[in-house]
């Protein structure tokens, strides 16, 4: 089985191996219905979806209908205003077959025009406190991609006291320095706050070069089971933040297996393991 820790202070204890579902984009409810048996399988109680994940929201209706009960269950919007934002969260209630979602999530919330918008008059986060006071929502969280997402979090976290937050983490965007930085001051925040940390890229190899993809993410991932270990270990070697897997579903079954054998090495160890495989960062 795969570890759990605090869940921030939502009072949940989340398998430290979220599912990313953005890997039910683009596949059938067959391939999804096997997904989430080997979710149940591993004992993973926490899934990560969006609105905008494809067909993700409504192959998950069936199993959220049957199984709300065993699911820590968040999605997220893009959506700027407060009406287009409300109207997301209905959309999302109705194809997740439930009537309340666990965390509910400002997504990839980086850039500055979009921040203002969301933040100021008629703006999404309006929608996002009256969901909560309505218990349409129990939790509120903010996410970001790109090397700007731990500078973007800390002034969200400025503006209105978040529940999660979710950016990426893995071995070469940590060799960025100001990167580094920036995630660093982000968690010391979120440690002084119970603020849960999801992390996403754990497992990127690099940017797809000249080479078909063999993958349905957009960065080229490791595939390889020693290579999956590799940097799934590195990612839950600290603790008190989550993993969310990759959103492809064949990886599925390998980060899994790889949590469910996460023992804490040797920091200098997995560093070592991690430079070996020469992985390139994602974000400039």
């Amino acid at each position: 089985m795969i570890e759990q820790r605090p869940f921030g202070r939502t009072g949940h204890l989340s398998t430290c191996t979220i599912f990313g579902a953005a890997a039910l984009a683009r596949v059938s409810q067959a391939d999804a219905d096997r997904a989430m048996e080997l979710l149940l399988e591993y004992g993973v109680n926490h899934i990560d979806t969006a609105n905008s994940y494809g067909n993700s929201e409504k192959l998950l209706g069936p199993w959220i209908e049957r199984y709300r009960d065993r699911f820590f269950l968040a999605t997220k919007t893009e959506e700027r205003t407060y009406a287009g934002a409300k109207a997301h969260l209905q959309r999302s209630l109705e194809l997740l077959r439930t009537d309340h979602i666990d965390l509910w999530q400002m997504h990839v919330l980086i850039n500055p025009a979009d921040w203002e918008t969301a933040f100021g008059p008629g703006g999404a986060l309006e929608a996002f406190i009256e969901a909560k006071e309505q218990g349409l929502a129990r939790f509120l969280g903010v996410t970001g991609h790109y090397t700007v997402a731990g500078w973007m979090h800390r002034r969200s976290l400025e503006r209105y006291d978040f529940d999660s937050v979710l950016l990426p983490y893995n071995y070469a965007m940590m060799q960025n320095p100001t990167y580094r930085r920036d995630f660093e001051e982000l968690m010391a925040i979120c440690e002084a706050r119970n603020v849960a940390v999801q992390t996403i890229k754990s497992c990127t190899r690099g940017p797809w070069g000249d080479q078909p993809r063999t993958a349905a993410t957009w960065y080229e991932p490791f595939t390889e089971q020693d290579e999956i270990d590799t940097a799934v270990h590195w990612v839950l070697r600290r603790p008190g933040i989550f993993l969310n897997t990759p959103g492809d579903i064949d990886l599925l079954p390998k980060v899994l297996d790889a949590a469910s054998r996460f023992t804490p090495g040797p920091q200098a160890e997995l560093d070592e393991r991690m430079a070996a495989l020469a992985p390139e960062p994602l974000f400039a």
